[in-house]
């Protein structure tokens, strides 16, 4: 199973990575001022992940494909690496999907 950890930026924000059960980083957050934000934040990746219309595939514009999961108000929760191929990407959305749910949370805080 996934997990979340929370921890803290340099400049003080909080941010969380979704990690696959082979600890490698699938999603990463924006930062948050609070911690409590930061949870909430995790809480709507829970909620929005099974939903793939919630996905947005992007091309940056080095030509790595990557993408984005948006809230129900189309703002993002958070974001993936940069992928090597389209097939890659795809592969770490469903890997959202799958670990995202249930996953647990650890705070490093």
């Amino acid at each position: 199973m996934g997990k979340f950890v929370i921890s803290k930026r340099n400049n003080g924000e909080f941010q969380f990575n979704l990690k696959a059960t082979n600890g490698q980083v699938i999603l990463t957050s924006e930062g948050y001022a609070t911690k409590v934000n930061c949870q909430k934040g995790i809480d709507s990746v829970k909620t929005n992940a099974p939903i793939d219309e919630r996905f947005e595939r992007k091309t940056a514009t080095s030509g790595k494909p990557y993408f984005s999961l948006k809230a129900s108000n189309g703002q993002i929760i958070g974001s993936s690496e940069m992928y090597e191929s389209t097939a890659a990407r795809d592969n770490g959305i469903e890997s959202v999907k799958k670990n995202a749910p249930e996953a647990s949370v650890e705070d490093l805080t």
